[in-house]
């Protein structure tokens, strides 16, 4: 049996390495790849490494290199035949049929490709054309420079019914293989075909292998019914099983070195567009919610990738729409996170008022799959009666048992509740007795949590709930927000400071609470990692707030933040200016005693001084030049 290089490539395509290999060597994710022992000799320290991006393995050990059906050849002693059949099982692809009519399917889609290849060069022609002069304007009007349209392969369709059809027919094209292939409109009157797209801006919709494969094209004329308009079904397009913009985002995901990236998803070709310029590997869905083939092309490529939405009500209900349908499919190595841009923000919309840098800050804050479905199920209506917080917790129930592993079921369905319990504190009411918050949770000291007496606190009342409030009310100072910051990123930096951070906090009073759980943390002898005490924080209701942090910590320019800083160093930057902060306590407590009378020693000169080195510290803290003095220091 013979197979051609397009369905070998469909095959890889639909499916991950690391899936396929890790059913036989345990894999452990190391940066942008997996690593593990080799199955092909023995070994103590991992020497295998698998590449899901370029769809391949290495083994250092034996100099074995391949993709999964050649590690199928190796590992399972399989035919290439054997090992294709296996795998396209797995695909759900059918094997190609063995006769000369799938010969010729193939061939005449051959041809259609050409002719998509010679249309596209045509658009592009036109755009420089003075037929293009609008859509040049609108281009510049967008901000993309003309040093970018041929990037992206764009191009003009001019208002003419029969000028792409006229343009290629001279070229040895036929109008049945051009209505086809979608470019052209055959009437049902049965009449001659006319061009499909006129007066648009033109997109070449490209399929993994990077073959145009269709177009999109925006309207002209803000009069026209369909401001976007893409090509039908056709031989080569299918609009589920396509993402816009795909190829470019795994070149961009390649060329990635910063550490890991997923892949992020948008809602239109201008916001692929304006994230891929910023160096983010973005795609769209075919101008519809995302489709279960879609999202398992997303899954091959990114484990995790990011859904962007605008942040309005329309970009919620997008949202939600989402996990509705992705639900059902989650299992472990494979959900989404989602960046909820500032309302009426979308990613075109930032890097053009804003530049890359802010596009690629506003993408980076992301929500975990959880999050945005709790929010969804507690949005869904009033929680001001006792029987719609009862149907609240039957949602969440019936949320997590819709995800079809049993295991990633359950562990959503406890943090679902936890976040129900940190929204409703079970209430304990005794006559007589003082009421109780928590339900019985260690509070920070060790004991029971704390007690009021009295009707139970509205939300936003209770401890964490005020502490959160707080926070949104008001900017929090981004230096204290970068101590918090790192320390969470790194817990071990506070190991030294314990007691400082329990007297004075990170200097600002909104971060109070989050540092004094932190300390509770690391007194409590647990060894928990950053991943641990972000999930205890969102956990114990402090999500919102550390959502405030990072956003606050990014305007700070905090040395110790940086990916590329070597521990070491971050480690001591941030003791430096946990070290300032806690000298302009220690300053105000000596002011204050003064003022009092307490301290006798202070003269007027001391107390200028005390007063000058307070406030030189104080600006340095506001400003951002403590990191230039911790650096000289």
């Amino acid at each position: 049996m013979r197979f051609d290089d397009r369905f070998l490539e469909e095959l890889k395509a639909r499916l991950r390495p690391s899936d396929v290999i890790g059913r036989t060597v345990k894999l452990k994710r190391q940066g942008r790849e997996y690593v593990g022992l080799s199955p092909f000799s023995k070994e103590r320290s991992p020497s295998f490494f698998v590449n899901d991006d370029k769809g391949f393995f290495h083994d250092f050990s034996s100099g074995k290199h391949g993709d999964i059906i050649s590690f199928l050849q190796e590992t399972e002693r399989l035919s290439f035949v054997e090992a294709v059949q296996r795998l396209a099982g797995e695909a759900g692809m059918q094997l190609p049929a063995e006769d000369p009519q799938s010969a010729e399917r193939e061939a005449k889609k051959q041809g259609l490709t050409d002719w998509m290849d010679l249309a596209q060069k045509w658009f592009a022609a036109n755009l420089r054309r003075s037929v293009g002069k609008a859509a040049r304007e609108y281009l510049e009007k967008r901000g993309l420079p003309e040093d970018q349209w041929e990037r992206f392969g764009l191009g003009y369709a001019p208002n003419d019914r029969e000028g792409l059809k006229n343009a290629l027919i001279q070229r040895g094209a036929r109008p049945g293989d051009l209505v086809e292939a979608g470019m052209l409109i055959a009437p049902e009157s049965g009449g001659q075909p006319y061009d499909r797209f006129r007066d648009r801006l033109m997109f070449p919709i490209l399929d993994a292998r990077g073959r145009i494969v269709s177009f999109g094209g925006r309207a002209m004329n803000p009069d026209d019914r369909a401001k976007y308009l893409n090509g039908p079904e056709s031989p080569l397009f299918h609009k589920g099983a396509t993402l816009y913009g795909l190829p470019e985002a795994r070149r961009i995901l390649g060329a990635e070195s910063r550490g890991e990236q997923g892949i992020i998803v948008v809602e239109g070709y201008m916001d692929v567009i304006a994230c891929q310029r910023a160096g983010l590997p973005a795609v769209a869905p075919m101008g519809t919610a995302l489709t279960e083939e879609q999202m398992e092309r997303l899954w091959r490529v990114s484990s995790e990738p990011v859904l962007c939405f605008d942040g309005d009500a329309a970009g919620l209900r997008a949202a939600y729409r989402s996990i509705e349908r992705s639900l059902p499919l989650l299992k472990s190595g494979r959900s989404f996170r989602f960046a909820l841009l500032e309302a009426g923000q979308d990613p075109d919309d930032i890097l053009r008022d804003k530049g890359a840098p802010a596009l690629r800050h506003a993408v980076s804050e992301t929500r975990p799959f959880v999050e945005v479905l709790f929010r969804r199920e507690a949005e869904a209506e009033p929680l001001d009666t006792p029987e719609r917080k009862a149907g609240l917790k039957g949602r969440l129930r019936q949320a997590a048992s819709a995800i079809q592993d049993k295991d990633l079921a359950e562990q959503y369905r406890r943090d679902l509740f936890e976040r129900f319990d940190a929204l409703f504190p079970r209430q304990q009411q005794q006559q007589g007795q003082p009421y109780q918050q928590g339900g019985g949770r260690p509070g920070p000291g060790g004991g029971m949590g704390g007690r009021w007496r009295g009707p139970p606190p509205k939300l936003g009342q209770t401890a964490e709930g005020a502490q959160a409030m707080h926070a949104l009310s008001r900017s929090i100072e981004p230096v204290a927000a970068a101590l918090a910051h790192g320390a969470v990123d790194d817990p071990e930096r506070m190991d030294d400071h314990l007691e400082a951070i329990a007297r004075h906090g990170f200097g600002d009073p909104a971060l109070d609470g989050l540092a004094q759980e932190l300390v509770r943390l690391r007194f409590g002898g647990q060894s928990l990692d950053s991943a641990a005490i972000r999930r205890h924080l969102a956990h114990s209701g402090h999500d919102a707030l550390m959502h405030e942090v990072e956003k606050a910590a990014a305007k700070s320019g905090a040395p110790f933040l940086a990916a590329d800083k070597p521990l070491g160093e971050a480690r001591t930057r941030w003791s430096q200016a946990f070290d300032a902060l806690t000298r302009v306590a220690a300053l105000e407590q000596a002011l204050a005693s003064a003022k009092s009378g307490a301290h006798q020693a202070f003269d007027n000169s001391a107390f200028t001084l005390v007063k000058a080195e307070r406030d030189a510290l104080r600006r340095a803290i506001k400003t951002g030049t403590i990191w230039e003095d911790a650096a000289s220091s």
